[in-house]
């Protein structure tokens, strides 16, 4: 696929490896993070046997869902008359104690406190797994709000898992990223494409770059990730395309910024990739509480409402973690 330029080689001095377009090369684990994985593994496959466990575990998840009044009373913002139309779904909404909050914002109204549709997601694992924006799938009066974000925050990539018109017409998310031709603007935004590549696995990988348009820093480098063929409310055919996401991004220190990770409402498919990417961290670095993945979701949902939404993408947790804790232990 042309972009603006063509993608560097893995040869070239491009000064992030981690935006380079070749497919990542496999992470060397110590003789501790292959037994971490092992044990995971042969834990989790345990839980597979049983075809009641994983089903009983999502039902009681959702038995403890948010109840509407509760949304009401914790999301005092996004509710603000001034805030209503930069939400994508009326029901799905950032909850105040932990939601971005924007110190430049398109829309100066004191009254609209830097609002933007997105919550900070994390565990409990400060410097050694990486932190989340989980957010809805931008609007066009939100583009200029979104980059800012990225900027303020420090944002190395973005996991975009949605279509941006879905199969019936729908649209899923504005186009806030393509820019392959020319820069383009959004305010006072400006964004570049440095390369653009699709891979065997149906990634749209771009090197973005982002600005103020009268800045002379150093324009924030981007990795954009688009897996488009993950369907709404479902899950993939297979788990190689989410893992592969996984790999691309391994190398990013979690300390560089949070990763913003979207779909359409910013909870189902956004969810399930954070759950996935958290609980492989977690086991690399030790930490063998992950395995309980009901429970990371449960604390991600007190965090974002919603996160992983259906029964099948509760399942596909499972399946891409265990697979890809088998691709890690074979690969050494």
């Amino acid at each position: 696929m042309a972009g603006s330029s063509a993608p560097p080689s893995s040869t070239s001095s491009h000064n992030n490896p981690s935006f380079l377009p070749d497919f990542p090369s496999r992470i060397p684990l110590t003789s501790d993070q292959v037994k971490h994985c092992t044990e995971a593994l042969a834990l989790l496959k345990n839980k597979l046997l049983d075809p009641h466990t994983i089903p009983q575990e999502f039902l009681h998840l959702q038995s403890n869902r948010i109840t509407l009044s509760e949304t009401t009373r914790r999301c005092n913002v996004a509710l603000n008359s001034a805030n209503l139309s930069k939400n994508r779904y009326r029901d799905v909404i950032p909850f105040d104690k932990n939601r971005v909050v924007l110190n430049s914002s398109s829309d100066y109204r004191s009254e609209a406190l830097g609002y933007i549709n997105a919550s900070f997601i994390s565990t409990s694992s400060p410097g050694t797994v990486s932190e989340f924006i989980a957010t809805q799938g931008p609007l066009p009066h939100t583009y200029e709000d979104f980059w800012e974000m990225m900027i303020q925050y420090h944002c190395p990539a973005i996991v975009m898992l949605t279509k941006l018109v879905d199969n019936y017409k729908m649209v899923k998310c504005g186009d806030y990223f393509q820019s392959e031709d020319r820069p383009r603007e959004f305010g006072n935004i400006s964004l570049k494409c440095k390369w653009t590549k699709t891979t065997e696995t149906s990634l749209v990988l771009q090197h973005l770059e982002v600005n103020h348009k009268e800045a002379e820093d150093t324009p924030l480098s981007v990795f954009h990730i688009q897996y488009p063929e993950w369907p709404d409310h479902g899950v993939p055919n297979n788990t190689l395309a989410v893992r592969e996401i996984l790999k691309r991004l391994y190398h990013l220190p979690p300390n560089l910024g949070p990763i913003v990770v979207h779909c359409s409402a910013g909870i189902g498919r956004t969810g399930t990739y954070c759950t996935i990417h958290n609980t492989i961290q977690r086991i690399l670095a030790g930490d063998m509480s992950a395995i309980d993945i009901a429970n990371t979701i449960s604390v991600f949902r007190s965090q974002r409402t919603g996160m992983v939404q259906t029964q099948d993408q509760y399942i596909f947790c499972y399946e891409a973690i265990i697979d890809e804790l088998e691709d890690l232990v074979s690969q050494q």
